[in-house]
């Protein structure tokens, strides 16, 4: 019987790592547009929903569940009739979204080179397919 190697915390490449599951977290882009629209300030769901789009109620519940269980987002209920409920970012998100910022900057900055590839990539395939 082969024994369980200890975890290596940065091991990314271990499908248990920890590292591993934050990376995956913040590589969803659901997480990452939740967190990037919680920037500007607490938001409701149905307010969330709206400003995100395309996403359905029960992945934003999901993904709202999920980064409020790693800490980076609280929810707030208020005892209004109906609950009110509001989402805000933690302290702890607050250096993730300066990340999350720069990696934005980067992709609007490189945009059209990354579509121009793009073009150049499917046209080339296709050229191939056609041959």
């Amino acid at each position: 019987m082969t024994m369980p190697q200890p975890l290596r915390i940065g091991d990314a490449y271990n499908p248990d790592c920890p590292t591993r599951h934050i990376l995956d977290r913040i590589g969803d882009k659901w997480a990452v547009l939740v967190l990037l629209t919680l920037k500007d300030g607490p938001a409701r769901f149905n307010d969330l929903r709206r400003r995100i789009g395309a996403i359905s109620q029960k992945m934003l519940s999901q993904t709202l569940k999920s980064l409020e269980r790693d800490g980076l987002v609280s929810r707030a209920a208020f005892p209004t009739v109906p609950v009110t409920v509001e989402y805000r970012l933690t302290p702890l998100a607050g250096g993730l979204i300066r990340i999350l910022d720069q990696v934005t900057q980067w992709a609007e900055s490189h945009v059209g080179a990354i579509m121009a590839a793009r073009r150049a990539h499917d046209g080339a395939l296709a050229d191939a397919m056609a041959a």
